[in-house]
């Protein structure tokens, strides 16, 4: 808990290490409906998707140049190139053609180089399918979640010496539902954007059930472009149909659905289309960031939503709102293991939220430290630090989950619990409030002979500070999910809060040869 404190740190996966505060704000409300958390699970795949193929274990050296590609091979390579775009890929970057036509040459020369041009291609394409486009170099420093290093020449190799190039081609993108899912989603949009997307509907007052107005038919036709149970033509009554189709939108968006057409909804529906396609291929980009396999038990935050989802088996059990982190706090994307669980916790205040926050507070109206359960500890060195006492005032709540990570973040409790109330809950300085942070803290300690659920109930009750390990590690990922399909089929769009969404394209778009 601690804010924007950067100090970089080296190796590979280099990050800024990110203090945050896990600040003051959060609030109660009860389950969501688990069809987001299901739209994230990992199994099972979708039918017909190849998982990863055991293949000829790799060799330290490969000679790709004494392969020699038969034509079946290279007309089955030509159709997965020609297929890049299907996967939100540059077409243009694997074009197969013209090294397909050099290998077609009676040229022997001409025809090594077509190969050797296709191989590399190929190559380029496994890659980005794989891990993604994005060298890590490009990463942002919040963006913790980095893939494996993948080189796909001794797969390739072995792949074509066992004559199972179809196989290895079609093991290489995530095997997750999610992005199988998104690239239907992907195609359905592009058809839109290809009709020539949608017309805006025009600015005014909030449309409200029942009104009649002159905008009601343009909304109509907005609706009906992604809702096929809409019907185009009508009156310019804002009827009950046309309420309940505003109100399948507003939770497609992660909105309220209270079916009026206030700002935020118009603002929603008036999302060009391209910007959709492009949220889209930003999602599947970092599904490729994660692993071949999730841990079948875990936890998932979706922080551009800001849901929580326990999974056990690759179920989803348990799902809560969260508050997440506000634009300029963001909460990071990372992969880690909660290792443990304070109860009662104290809250160690940064210096930063400190010098900004606290202390101005207590400028403005002594006492205010005081009456808010904050003490002032001397650091040693002649300086000093402020923490907030275990209490029903903490920041922190009653639980803590701490998992290592190199932002200072966790998940935990807080004595404010209007915000989860709200559909907006971007609201903390990084890291994750959790609505029911008791239950899952029972959840995790099941089958502990120490730390029953009347044990965790009793050392709450006294007030006393107390750390308890995990019988078992579970992994946490904090991840960023602005569009998925629900088990409805239906493409759900969130807001993209950081703008993560746009500097992504953006940053693959700067790879391209030719860009600026």
């Amino acid at each position: 808990m601690t804010r924007l404190g950067r100090a970089s740190t080296a190796g590979i996966a280099t990050v800024k290490r990110v203090s945050r505060s896990c600040g003051v704000l959060a609030a109660t409300l009860s389950l969501l409906s688990l069809s987001s958390a299901l739209a994230q699970s990992q199994s099972p795949p979708v039918a017909g998707v190849a998982q990863t193929i055991p293949l000829v274990p790799a060799r330290p050296q490969v000679d790709l140049t004494s392969l020699a590609l038969r034509p079946d091979q290279v007309e089955v390579l030509g159709q997965a190139l020609k297929g890049a775009d299907a996967h939100g890929l540059a077409p243009e970057a694997f074009a197969p053609d013209k090294a397909i036509g050099l290998y077609q040459s009676e040229d022997a020369a001409a025809r090594a180089r077509g190969q050797a041009q296709l191989i590399d291609l190929t190559l380029a394409y496994a890659r980005a399918i794989r891990v993604g486009r994005l060298p890590i170099s490009a990463f942002m420093p919040e963006w913790g979640l980095r893939p494996e290093a993948y080189d796909p020449a001794p797969d390739f190799a072995a792949a074509v010496q066992q004559d199972r190039l179809a196989d290895w081609l079609a093991s290489l993108p995530p095997p997750y539902t999610g992005y199988q899912t998104l690239r239907t989603g992907l195609s359905t949009y592009r058809e839109i954007a290809a009709r020539g997307g949608w017309a805006g509907v025009p600015t005014g007052p909030s449309l409200r059930p029942g009104a009649t107005d002159t905008r009601v038919p343009a909304l109509r036709a907005r609706l009906a472009v992604e809702d096929a149970t809409v019907v185009r033509s009508g009156t310019d009554v804002f009827d009950p149909a046309l309420v309940q189709a505003v109100q399948r939108a507003q939770k497609r968006f992660g909105l309220e659905p209270d079916g009026v057409v206030g700002p935020g909804t118009l603002a929603a529906l008036n999302v060009p289309v391209e910007r959709r396609v492009d949220q889209i291929v930003a999602n599947m980009e970092r599904w490729r960031w994660l692993p071949q396999t999730l841990p079948a038990d875990r936890i998932q935050v979706n922080v551009a939503a800001a849901v929580m989802s326990v999974f056990s088996h690759d179920t989803p059990t348990l799902t809560m709102r969260a508050v997440t982190g506000r634009p300029g706090d963001e909460t990071p994307m990372l992969s880690s293991m909660i290792h443990s669980i304070v109860l009662n916790p104290p809250w160690n205040v940064p210096q930063s939220i400190a010098a900004k926050e606290v202390w101005p507070k207590e400028k403005a109206h002594p006492g205010y430290l005081a009456r808010n359960d904050f003490i002032v500890i001397p650091t040693g060195d002649g300086g000093s630090r402020l923490q907030q006492k275990a209490g029903p005032k903490a920041a922190l709540g009653q639980v803590k989950f701490d998992f290592n990570n190199p932002y200072g973040v966790y998940l935990h409790d807080t004595p404010s619990r209007s915000k989860f109330d709200s559909f907006s809950r971007l609201a903390s300085h990084g890291c994750v409030r959790l609505q029911k942070p008791i239950e899952l803290a029972k959840m995790l300690m099941a089958g502990d002979p120490v730390w029953t659920p009347e044990k965790i109930d009793q050392t709450l009750a006294s007030g006393d500070t107390v750390r308890a390990k995990l019988p078992q590690q579970i992994a946490v990922l904090l991840l960023y999910w602005t569009a998925y399909v629900t088990p409805d089929g239906q493409v759900n769009f969130r807001d993209d809060p950081y703008g993560w969404d746009r500097e992504l394209v953006q940053r693959i778009a700067a790879l391209r040869p030719g860009s600026a």
